[in-house]
């Protein structure tokens, strides 16, 4: 793992000098990276024996932190968490690149086998948001605490609430004229 680019990417959004002693949320994101190598793996005893260690890490974690980040879920790199616990994320989600999560963020169904979210790049995430359902978040959005999001939400933009109402971003004005 030392050498996955994804994992280094997740580190330099760390802020501690040494994350596994300050942050236990790195934990987390250290053994969805491991299960995401362990699946790279050729066929064999070695990958048998590596994934029944991912999966006790794996319950570890999801017991000790209260986060659950499947292996089989897509996260791009610079993963963030902040102020861990209570994080689940469906198996099926996919998550972009450099998305921050903090505590109690759920993304997930609203049915049994039903749709997931599909979340843009540079996203964050507030306390206790719930994405559900087979919505879109787009790039460079800001889900709020505690917000419930069942519609899309367009690149740029912000969603607050329950149910989430989305905010565009401020356009610029000239003399009553939009830039």
């Amino acid at each position: 793992m030392k050498h996955d680019p994804d994992w280094q990417a997740d580190l330099r959004r760390c802020s501690a000098p040494r994350p596994f002693l300050k942050e236990q949320s790195i934990w987390a994101v250290w053994v969805y990276r491991f299960g995401r190598s362990v699946d790279r793996l050729p066929h064999g005893l070695r990958k048998r024996l590596m994934t029944q260690v991912y999966w006790l890490l794996f319950r570890l974690v999801e017991t000790l932190l209260a986060i659950s980040l499947p292996k089989s879920a897509v996260i791009g790199p610079g993963l963030r968490i902040w102020h861990f616990g209570g994080i689940f994320i469906h198996p099926d989600a996919r998550i972009g690149a450099n998305c921050t999560l903090r505590q109690g963020v759920t993304i997930g169904n609203r049915t049994e086998d039903g749709a997931v979210p599909l979340v843009g790049n540079n996203v964050e995430f507030g306390a206790y948001a719930q994405v559900l359902g087979g919505v879109r978040i787009g790039n460079d959005c800001k889900i709020g605490a505690m917000a419930v999001v069942l519609n899309d939400v367009p690149d740029g933009c912000s969603a607050v609430g329950v149910p989430a109402r989305i905010i565009r971003p401020s356009m610029k004005t000239t003399g009553g004229q939009h830039e």
